[in-house]
């Protein structure tokens, strides 16, 4: 309802304005730099979770899955 009142642009400064009085102006860049340093460690772990990613191992392949295929129920 709110967006349809104001539109996108406006709801982000509306956002952005919620944002700074609930932070305060000084608590903004830790706040960045909090969410940055999280992007880049999520970002690490994911390249650390996938070792055969840039191995190329030919004996790892898509049609290996055990866990791909039909469900059976007993």
């Amino acid at each position: 309802m709110l967006a349809n009142i104001v539109g996108p642009d406006g709801l982000i400064v509306i956002v952005v304005v919620v944002v700074v009085l609930l932070f305060g102006g000084s608590q903004l860049p830790k706040l960045a730099r909090g969410l940055g340093s999280a992007s880049h460690e999520f970002k690490k772990g994911m390249e650390q979770g996938d070792p055969d990613k840039d191995k190329g191992d030919p004996s790892i392949s898509k049609g290996d899955d055990k866990t791909s295929g039909p469900i059976q129920s007993n």
